[in-house]
């Protein structure tokens, strides 16, 4: 008989959650082994923390050489700078940096970062001086100090990833979930669609609204979680690349796509680039839709999203 085995897990400093379909215990326990085994190994490739990970060895010679890397990363940074292009830039692997050093939503913060700093190192971020060498597969940052980072995009690579490997083990359904963003195939064990909520900005606990999806990736990008007020003026941690300021405005921004890397890239920008501009990229791209929360709670959604 088919059952859903879930197991949580801590991977890439955020709570996952591996479900897979099976009618075997062992089975579903190996499989879902090995996909923890798979997203520990990106995060490996993708950490700036560790001096071994290519990420810190591009960014370590920011402005002084490329850096040879393995076609994987070559991969994602090439998907990344392409989302650069199609978002003008609201998403951008180069904001390395810059969020870590002003902002710190740990509700320490009683004062707002100075705009002149800020602007002085915003001039290191621009992802167009990411220059890439295809035939070399090298990767280099033209300006010293420049640093790239995949937090915006790196969850959602991680969650494909280990998809694609349970699906390769002969998974037929199951649900990888990243903190949030999440990734589904198949059917639940009694063949129903999985059963996704969106969330409700001012109560994370209690959906507002239930989606049934297979075969869908879905992300969520929201200030509800993570947030400073000074002065009375709520801040989100979601960081305008163009800014280095807050986001304000949007309370929350849920994206689906088949492909979780997509979602979990696109969800920051849409909150960021103001709603009408946003709604107006989703509806060009096919397969893209989204659903967007403002500061009073009006509720916009691209074309073909039915709410229950």
């Amino acid at each position: 008989m088919l059952r859903e085995f879930k197991r949580p897990q801590k991977l890439m400093g955020n709570a996952f959650e591996i479900t897979v379909v099976s009618d075997n215990e062992n089975s579903a326990n190996q499989h879902i082994d090995a996909a923890i085994a798979e997203i520990q190994r990106i995060e490996r490739l993708l950490t700036t923390f560790s001096d071994e990970s290519q990420t810190h060895l591009i960014n370590k010679n920011a402005g002084i050489r490329p850096v040879k890397v393995d076609a994987e990363i070559f991969g994602l940074i090439e998907r990344s700078l392409r989302i650069s292009k199609i978002t003008d830039g609201y998403f951008d692997i180069s904001y390395g940096g810059i969020d870590k050093s002003f902002w710190n939503f740990d509700r320490e913060m009683k004062e707002l970062p100075n705009p002149e700093v800020i602007k002085q190192h915003l001039k290191l971020v621009n992802y167009q001086n990411i220059i890439l060498d295809r035939e070399k597969q090298t990767v280099f940052l033209k300006e010293k100090g420049m640093r790239i980072g995949f937090g915006g995009i790196g969850k959602g690579y991680a969650a494909e990833m280990a998809k694609q490997m349970l699906q390769n083990r002969g998974v037929n359904s199951g649900i990888v979930n990243a903190s949030g963003d999440l990734t589904t195939w198949g059917n639940q064990a009694d063949g129903k669609p999985w059963t996704v909520g969106i969330a409700d900005p001012d109560n994370a606990k209690q959906p507002f609204s239930y989606m049934n999806i297979t075969n869908m990736a879905v992300a969520t990008s929201g200030n509800y979680e993570k947030f400073i007020v000074i002065n009375g003026k709520k801040y989100s941690h979601t960081i305008n690349p163009k800014t280095g300021m807050p986001v304000s405005g949007v309370k929350s921004v849920t994206i689906f796509c088949p492909n979780a890397e997509i979602a979990d890239a696109m969800a920051t920008p849409v909150s960021i680039m103001g709603i009408d501009t946003a709604l107006n990229m989703i509806s060009q791209i096919n397969h893209l839709e989204c659903i967007i929360i403002d500061d009073q709670d009006k509720i916009y959604s691209s074309q073909n999203i039915n709410l229950k």
